[in-house]
């Protein structure tokens, strides 16, 4: 049965054509994996779908009272709530049932006899809706996805207006898989998490019954949960069966027979002119030139896909640091509590290390007790000679309306307007993204902007925290070559092992040092 169908849709912003012609059906049962570079239009489609975005046209059509689930990474959570609040507000439609039967049963006391035989029938329907929904058992649901997700040791009673980015995304991703849509609407949803979630969240939608619908690009989580690759390029939406691999497989291939087709049509084509040029002018010949000519004028030309503008950072080493990189001596990180233990770690020059363990630990915390953005509860951080620091940071809450080139030049003012493009256009981004506003751009575009800030700063120690979230897959392999060449100290924060593995020289687990059940 088919839950959603997409016609002929076409979007697009400004002079900027995103969606052209797109067709996309779901059926119930299928597993999805929504793939393409970053700023091809997949969270474009993903809006559009769920009605926060009006195709320019086309149509949408969803099957009758189908359940839909979007995790939407930029919703608010209210100051004053807690995660237990959130997550009970999935199941609001039983409670709202529960009310209407305790109405039921405050009318019955002045009901007639026909009216109490109706208000009985009326309530026996609603008792029956609330144990086939597990009504009874909600706080043993909630228990459950929390503990899965890792939510239960943040503490369920915490305000959620005090969590982290990836804490606030673990809510969210909690309270509508409590939901149990008919389609699961999922962008990204490994930003943030942690290995050991991430684990579970596989499990999860591997035994899943309904539908999804995934955008991501963690390849190895990727292919362990879909069944089918939608893929978006050039404006286009094909569909392959099977997982990424297959896909890859099978776009290589017919790649291969789309240039080889093109070129004996290429090859024709110039015997045709060849033919035309040399005969048209002859009178014994002028026919045939013609007939060939109309051949050419009624050909269908075959056109290659343009290439994709692949990425290339490199960054920019200043002058070696110290020996000593930092140095910390019983120190103990946090705000307004402490969130870790004493923590006594040394880094040298030319260390590259991985900070790995629990989303909620203090990871980013501890970056920005370094950088000296945060002090200490207490303890000493001792910091080396001659650094050179660039700092990449996890999110950026604010909306952005500087244009790209606005953006790099307050960070660069002696650049001229060329070399600001020029920077940009080698992180991959098209002269369409430069000219726009950042905050239109999407989260792979908008990391690609602040890489590029950083790459072309003189640094000798990189502090990155959680930099592969939103990069597609070729920013993701060339951002790893070039901190493999860099000589500098890194410090990483990732929950990727297949990104950090070939780099690191070492690897840190916070849960050694944090004072939170892990």
């Amino acid at each position: 049965m088919s839950i959603l169908n997409v016609k002929n849709v076409n979007h697009g912003f400004g002079d900027r054509a995103i969606l052209e012609d797109v067709t996309f059906r779901l059926l119930k049962g299928e597993h999805v994996g929504l793939i393409g570079a970053n700023g091809e239009g997949k969270s474009t489609f993903m809006n559009i779908i769920t009605g926060k975005l009006m195709p320019d046209e086309g149509v949408i059509e969803w099957s009758n009272r189908v359940r839909v689930g979007y995790m939407d990474q930029h919703t608010k959570l209210a100051e004053g709530q807690t995660i237990r609040d959130i997550l009970r507000g999935a199941f609001q439609y039983l409670f709202d049932l529960e009310e209407e039967m305790m109405a039921i049963t405050d009318k019955m006391a002045d009901a007639s006899p026909e009216e109490l035989e109706k208000l009985l029938e009326d309530m026996g329907t609603i008792q029956d809706l609330l144990d086939n929904n597990g009504f009874y058992v909600i706080d043993a649901k909630i228990e459950e996805v929390a503990a899965g997700l890792g939510l239960r040791d943040v503490g369920l009673d915490k305000d959620v207006h005090d969590l982290s980015g990836g804490q606030r995304t673990k809510v969210l991703l909690a309270k509508l898989l409590l939901e149990v849509p008919d389609i699961l609407l999922l962008d990204e949803p490994t930003n943030y998490l942690d290995e050991q979630h991430i684990e579970w969240l596989k499990r999860y939608l591997q035994n899943y019954e309904n539908a999804f619908l995934l955008i991501s690009h963690d390849i190895p989580f990727l292919n362990s949960v879909i069944n089918l690759i939608y893929h978006m390029e050039n404006r286009k939406l094909s569909r392959y069966v099977g997982d990424y691999d297959n896909f890859i497989r099978v776009y290589e291939a017919k790649k291969k027979q789309l240039e080889s087709a093109f070129n004996r049509q290429q090859q024709e084509i110039a015997k045709l002119e060849d033919f035309v040029a040399r005969n048209k002018a002859n009178v014994a010949t002028t026919g045939m030139a013609k007939s060939r000519q109309k051949k050419l004028d009624k050909m269908e030309r075959i056109e290659l896909p343009k290439d994709k503008v692949k990425p290339e950072f490199n960054f920019k080493g200043a002058r070696a640091s110290g020996k000593l990189v930092f140095e910390t001596t019983d120190l103990v990180i946090g705000y307004d509590a402490p969130l870790s233990k004493p923590i006594n770690v040394r880094m040298e020059r030319g260390d590259k290390v991985a900070l790995v363990g629990a989303n909620g630990l203090g990871k980013t915390t501890l970056l920005k007790s370094l950088l000296g953005q945060i002090k200490p509860i207490s303890g000493s951080i001792e910091l080396g000679d001659y650094q050179h620091i660039g700092y990449f940071e996890q999110e950026i809450k604010e909306a952005n309306y500087n244009t790209c080139i606005e953006e790099v030049w307050e960070d660069f003012p002696s650049y001229s307007q060329y070399q600001i493009r020029a920077a940009l256009a080698k992180c991959g981004l098209t002269t369409k993204h430069i000219e726009s506003k950042i905050v239109v751009l999407s989260g792979g575009e908008q990391a690609k902007v602040r890489l590029c800030k950083l790459l072309n700063r003189e640094t000798n120690i990189l502090i990155l925290d959680e930099p592969t979230n939103h990069l597609d897959v070729d920013a993701k392999e060339e951002l790893k070559k070039a901190l493999k060449e860099y000589r500098g100290s890194i410090l990483l924060v990732c929950h990727e092992p297949e990104f950090y593995r070939d780099v690191v020289t070492d690897v840190w687990n916070c849960e050694e040092w944090t004072n939170k059940i892990v």
